[in-house]
């Protein structure tokens, strides 16, 4: 790897985890980043997948007095997410790297269009709940195994799937989401590792900057315009998909 590469990996691995701790939507900026390194896709997605864990760690740290009044709630939510991660790593596991690159370019484009469409897709009129529902759950249960599997996007759906579950404010739900992330990740850690699927040698350079990116993410939540970041990372998914779609 050039100097070059490893100051575009670190870089990379602080700005998604900086993104996941405000919505969602950093992988597209890891997975990018290693493809672009030389690593086939399955790694690449295993590797992001553990690179943003330390930033869900901080993040949630970051949000730990919101949270301390909400681990209840959250509990059932993170029984369906370990369940519905585990299915999603596996089913990764199971595919070859061509079958998996050939998914790559729509995955990708089907994750831009629903973090675009995130501010729509969250709802803004429901009552804080203090126990998700059945609906909640079911929602959070398909995103988990989304996230298992791939993982872009995961942010904005898991925002939306607890709007559904529980309602309440942004910052309420986005402190939930950074603890289920937290589950889901831990998850793909032990499968993907188990698999041998991690390129550590990268994930060593991305991994103290992920931490970083996530605490610092949160304090950029509460002060900046998130439609400008929004509008960001999806010109960032739409190059991807572009750029996958071409080299396919």
């Amino acid at each position: 790897m050039t100097a070059g590469m490893i100051a575009a990996m670190f870089a990379a691995g602080f700005l998604s985890a900086a993104v996941n701790a405000v919505a969602g939507g950093g992988t597209f900026l890891t997975f990018g980043v290693l493809t672009l390194a030389g690593l086939p896709p399955v790694a690449a997605n295993a590797t992001s997948s553990i690179i943003q864990f330390p930033g869900y760690i901080t993040s949630t740290l970051a949000y730990f007095r919101d949270f301390r009044r909400l681990w209840r709630s959250a509990l059932p939510l993170g029984i369906v997410s370990l369940v519905g991660s585990l299915l999603g790593a596996l089913f990764l596991m199971s595919l070859s790297d061509a079958d998996f690159r050939g998914m790559v370019p729509w995955l990708l484009l089907a994750a831009t269009i629903v973090f675009a469409a995130g501010p729509w897709l969250r709802p803004k009129h429901l009552g804080e709940r203090h126990a998700p529902g059945i609906v909640g759950l079911a929602a959070q249960t398909a995103t988990s195994i989304y996230g298992g599997f791939f993982g872009a996007g995961m942010g904005i759906m898991m925002l939306a799937s607890l709007g559904l579950a529980m309602g309440g404010d942004y910052h309420r739900l986005n402190a939930i989401k950074n603890f289920l992330a937290i589950v889901i990740a831990l998850v793909a850690i032990i499968v993907f590792s188990a698999a041998d699927a991690v390129a550590w040698t990268h994930a060593a350079i991305m991994l103290p900057a992920a931490a970083l990116g996530g605490f610092a993410g949160v304090h950029f939540a509460k002060r900046a315009p998130q439609a400008l970041l929004r509008w960001m990372v999806v010109a960032c998914g739409l190059g991807l998909s572009i750029y996958y779609f071409l080299t396919g």
